[in-house]
């Protein structure tokens, strides 16, 4: 077993603000258009959009319509809950409260967005920039930065009648956990994927309550670095990010990733039901027969400890990007 104390992880991995302008006035929208992606492709299909939320006249004039409430009249503009927003026609989340901020402006505004929850357009006033839902097309409002409002110096402001608001305690995750050596890697890409809400790196799979990172690596713990992943069901799905897991390191290397060795450093995906399990399983058959002799574990989940605050976003708080865990695509 190696102490690893820096960030030493070379895993070699296979396959692996103020009222606008002008206030908009777009043309009335007709109930039968379906939404659309950059080049005419429809954003979801006819069985999705069947559960999409019945909307009001003026949420379809401004959500299909592209069109703007007034200031200061949102229901959402100054509120400071903590939870979720997500999109009022498709239930997509989009935005985090803790990424929301006070910009005076009149409408909500946002600093941030959850991964791969917005689109950026071309306004068609030529200037400015749209923002629309991923999933369903529905327009949010603009994005300007530039303005120097906060530190990520970009202001997402959204029509508090493109979101609904979901307490914390009313948030239902999809949720993940999978180990493949560091944790700092895994935990880099999947925060980085479409959906994901939060990844938080941590210790599962052994015998010790409340495990340290000394603990881990200087006791007989059972337990491996791991990643929790909390994500949007309605965005992606378990097997969109187990997909992933299997592209970012290395599965068929036993009992640790590239140098850093030992049981703590194993391959493992902790399934919380058993659907997760036929998941898993499936993915790694179809892995074995593309010539790779899978190693990961497929093993029932148990308590997931979070790591020390230090090792939480540690490269992008660093501003780098990992050297222990790199992309290559499997399944095309």
């Amino acid at each position: 077993m190696r102490r690893r104390l820096a960030p030493l992880c070379l895993t070699a991995a296979v396959g692996l603000c103020a009222w606008l302008a002008a206030q908009d006035q777009p043309a009335s929208p007709k109930k039968s258009d379906s939404p659309q992606r950059e080049g005419g492709a429809p954003m979801a299909d006819a069985p999705e959009q069947a559960h999409w939320q019945q909307l009001t006249p003026e949420e379809e004039r401004v959500i299909v319509g592209k069109g703007t409430e007034a200031p200061f009249t949102g229901e959402y503009t100054d509120t400071n809950d903590e939870g979720v927003y997500t999109c009022r026609r498709c239930g997509a989340m989009l935005y985090r409260s803790t990424d929301k901020f006070h910009s005076g402006c009149g409408w909500p505004a946002f600093d941030d967005e959850i991964p791969g929850a917005v689109t950026r357009l071309p306004d068609a006033d030529g200037r400015r920039t749209e923002i629309v839902c991923a999933h369903c097309g529905g327009h949010l409002g603009h994005v300007f930065t530039g303005e120097r409002l906060t530190n990520k110096n970009v202001r997402h402001c959204v029509n508090s009648i493109s979101m609904r608001f979901v307490p914390a305690a009313d948030v239902k995750f999809g949720r993940a956990i999978f180990a493949g050596g560091c944790f700092w890697g895994v935990e880099y890409w999947m925060e980085r994927q479409p959906g994901v809400v939060r990844a938080t790196s941590g210790y599962t799979g052994g015998h010790l309550d409340n495990p340290s990172y000394e603990d881990l690596h200087h006791r007989d713990t059972g337990h491996a670095e791991a990643v929790e992943v909390l994500y949007d069901p309605v965005a992606t799905s378990f097997e969109a990010l187990a997909k992933v897991f299997f592209e970012i390191h290395d599965p068929t290397q036993a009992n640790g990733q590239g140098p850093d060795i030992g049981p703590e450093y194993r391959s493992a995906i902790f399934y919380l039901d058993d659907e997760q399990k036929a998941t898993a399983e499936r993915l790694i058959a179809e892995l074995e027969t593309k010539g790779l002799a899978v190693v990961t574990e497929v093993v029932p989940a148990g308590i997931f400890w979070p790591a020390e605050e230090y090792h939480q976003d540690y490269f992008t708080l660093r501003k780098t990007t990992p050297t222990c865990h790199f992309r290559r695509h499997v399944w095309e």
